[in-house]
């Protein structure tokens, strides 16, 4: 049957009681709730294939792990395998003194004391009972009046509170008592308060304390919960302002609140239903539970911690979280899921990636200035906070952009590209990425690098490598002549006095003997340079002069091998720091056609890195002309 074109004929709005003194909308959440996990439980009993107790055990220790304090591990009553297990944790020593251990059971006599059988002997129990109370389930599921619904809740309660005084005196168990008057988000919310009253009067009714270690605990459990999602958060958020100001001895009372996500609300619904005056929050990690789940405590308690205040729960490795999620339940993980998904903090986008990296090199600055506050944009918590590499966070198919890989060029090799060079290289990557239809890994995006600037070993070599060099003064003789530095001017607002400690000796490409250097080897005197080159695996000995070590070299190509070539731009940066610093050099070279100013027509571009500076310059100058040489034929002159 299509969707009915007016659907008012078959589904009526909700219709919530009118509460114009509600004060949750000025409020600030500020502190975590009281967290509890039912992962073991209503996560459990959502599951096709039901957990094994193994599987629960490991989920258990995870959740210890984490940080939880209480956690739901079973319905006893429900099964042989819950009541073990309950059993299990017991026997094993499984349960920290500081964890309460919670049981669901219904408003059932032989179904309540099965659950006192189930965990007797262990520390700290909370035992969770409910009754349905909305009007839906009075009438249609139970056939009970508003009257025999208190009834019911009231009997069971009270035999809760003297099986609890029995089992704390027998087997030293400390019991708590927590009370759901279920589907109350169905239930109109006076008559859910009238249910909460009795037995709230009923289970402090007694003189006997139900904690062995003779503490008097007074405080009652009410959870509310949205056992089906029927309403906007804001209704919800109402209905639990309402109870919370309604409820007599308010002090007495945690407020405890389940929300389940049949609108995509959960979340929302439970922080507003915190605001509203909720104590305590259940759920599952990651959101499992009937039909479309629980609240998700994983981005209820990330939603804090981006806010600046502490959560109360440790997710720094999210990894093993998800781990223990989907080889425990067998659900996958959805990739966007909040904080936990695959692709949750990458962008494929070629303007996010562009922010994002803007935004890296923002936040670092700040940092250097001692401001470590997190802001970023498209991030809203470090990735790194919760056991993610940065690797991920830029990704790449044929829908990004430049930034994105310049980005992970510099992530990965350290190399910030200059902007131009940026353009050309990501020409290269969209073609791959175009080609395979697939996203570009970033060893992918590297090895791109590596191939088309014949940079990183030999295997990426070009036609042309470069093995040694030696320059000199012209008008000193070759056995004493000093050997200097690159001079060029400042690019990108980067001098190379920012190279002041690199070790600034030339001589073979791969070795770099310390050398000090004098005043007047600073000059701009003519040099003439010497290297020692494989073209199309050949060693060829080519020589040129010039004002300096790359002109001299330029000079050697066009005279020796025919390749006429000119510097555009250049521009170079430190890499690493201390005793392995080393230079990184971008040039950009044109042929003679090519008009210096006219940036519309493309030269080619070079990278060159090396601890001596002049031989990351001559680098890259090789760089470049393997670039210009591809599909060029070289006539040598033998």
């Amino acid at each position: 049957m299509p969707m009915l074109a007016d659907p008012s004929t078959r589904y009526s709005p909700f219709k919530p009681t009118p509460f114009p003194q509600r004060s949750w909308p000025d409020k600030e959440c500020k502190k975590a709730p009281i967290w509890l996990s039912t992962d073991l439980r209503d996560g459990n009993q959502s599951l096709a294939n039901p957990m094994t107790n193994q599987q629960k055990l490991r989920f258990f220790r995870h959740l210890v792990q984490i940080g939880f304090k209480e956690i739901e591990v079973s319905y006893p009553a429900a099964s042989d395998s819950d009541f073990n297990f309950c059993r299990e944790l017991l026997n094993g020593g499984e349960v920290p003194d500081d964890v309460w251990i919670q049981v669901l059971t219904p408003a059932r006599a032989d179904l309540i004391k099965r659950t006192f059988e189930a965990v007797a002997g262990l520390k700290h129990v909370i035992i969770h009972m409910y009754n349905a109370t909305s009007c839906l389930f009075r009438e249609v599921v139970f056939n009970n009046n508003r009257e025999e619904t208190v009834q019911l809740a009231e009997t069971h309660t009270k035999l809760v509170r003297e099986l609890a005084q029995q089992y704390a005196e027998s087997h030293g168990t400390n019991f708590r008592f927590e009370y759901s008057p279920e589907t109350f988000s169905q239930t109109e919310t006076e008559y859910a308060v009238e249910v909460c009253e009795a037995v709230k009067k009923t289970w402090l009714a007694g003189n006997k304390s139900v904690w062995a270690d003779g503490r008097n605990e007074e405080r009652i459990i009410f959870n509310l919960p949205a056992t089906v999602e029927i309403s906007t958060p804001n209704i919800f958020a109402d209905q639990v302002e309402r109870f919370c100001s309604t409820i007599s001895e308010r002090e007495k009372c945690i407020i405890s609140l389940h929300t389940h996500n049949d609108r995509g609300c959960a979340v929302a619904a439970a922080e507003l239903g915190v605001l509203a005056g909720a104590d305590r929050i259940e759920g599952t990690v990651l959101g499992n539970g009937e039909r479309t789940g629980n609240v998700d405590l994983v981005t209820l308690a990330m939603n804090l911690y981006s806010q600046g205040y502490p959560p109360g729960l440790d997710f720094s490795d999210i990894f093993s979280v998800i781990d223990t999620v989907v080889e425990c339940t067998g659900l996958p993980i959805h990739p966007r899921h909040p904080y936990a998904g695959e692709l949750v903090f990458t962008a494929f986008s070629g303007s996010h990636q562009d922010a994002i990296k803007k935004g890296f090199e923002a936040q670092t600055a700040r940092e250097k200035k001692g401001n470590n506050i997190w802001d970023m944009p498209y991030l809203p918590i470090d990735p790194a906070d919760v056991g993610c590499t940065y690797e991920a966070v830029i990704r790449v198919n044929s829908q990004s952009g430049k930034g994105g890989i310049a980005y992970i060029v510099k992530s990965a090799l350290a190399l910030d590209l200059p902007r131009r060079m940026q353009i050309s290289f990501y020409k290269v990557v969209q073609d791959r990425s175009e080609q395979t239809g697939k996203e570009m890994t970033s060893k992918d995006i590297t090895t791109a690098f590596r191939q088309s600037f014949h940079l990183g070993g030999s295997i990426y070599d070009g036609r042309l490598v470069l093995k040694s060099f030696m320059t000199r003064d012209i008008s000193t003789p070759t056995s004493s002549a000093p050997q200097t530095p690159i001079l060029g001017p400042e690019q990108d607002g980067r001098p190379l006095s920012r190279l002041a400690n690199l070790n600034l000796s030339s001589g073979h490409a791969d070795q770099s003997p310390d050398r000090s250097y004098h005043e007047k080897d600073l000059h701009n005197v003519p040099k003439r340079l010497t290297a020692k080159i494989l073209v199309d695996g050949k060693l060829r000995e080519i020589s040129g002069e010039g004002n300096g070590p790359l002109s001299s070299f330029l000079d050697a190509l066009h005279a020796d091998l025919g390749i006429s070539l000119s510097i555009r731009e250049y521009s170079e940066h430190a890499v690493g720091a201390g005793s392995d610093v080393k230079a990184a050099t971008y040039v950009e070279l044109i042929p003679p056609e090519v008009d210096p100013k006219d940036k519309t027509k493309g030269g080619f571009w070079g990278v060159g890195v090396d601890a001596d500076i002049t031989a990351s310059g001559l680098k890259a100058l090789v760089s470049a002309a393997n670039g210009y040489l591809d599909g060029t034929k070289l006539q040598l002159e033998h």
